[in-house]
């Protein structure tokens, strides 16, 4: 029972210090000489949705998410179509949550 305790203590810490927005990846990236194993985004403007459907980034559309990725994140768009797909759906959580309203998150217990 210790040893599940520490893992879990590590991992919320770790999870800390990356920081809400940032997302560790599984399987990092590889630009040139420079290894990307974490991604961090920030919340898009309306503008940066232009030419999207938020249903279709609400459902973690694909094509959607490789649209926006690029406009809120160091990732270009050949980057991420080719992240693993643990990955995406990772980063498809993160924006999923900048779409929901504070009190949205909160009623449905994505928020303490």
């Amino acid at each position: 029972m210790e040893k599940v305790n520490e893992a879990t203590i590590e991992v919320e810490a770790k999870a800390a210090a990356l920081g809400e927005n940032t997302v560790e990846l599984d399987t990092p990236v590889k630009r040139g000489n420079t290894v990307i194993d974490t991604v961090t985004l920030r919340k898009p403007s309306s503008g940066e949705l232009r030419g999207l459907h938020l249903a279709e980034l609400l459902n973690w559309d694909v094509a959607s998410l490789i649209k926006l990725l690029p406009r809120i994140c160091e990732l270009n768009a050949q980057e991420v179509a080719q992240l693993d797909p643990a990955d995406l759906v990772a980063l498809g959580g993160k924006v999923t949550g900048f779409l929901l309203q504070k009190q949205t998150k909160k009623d449905a217990s994505l928020v303490a």
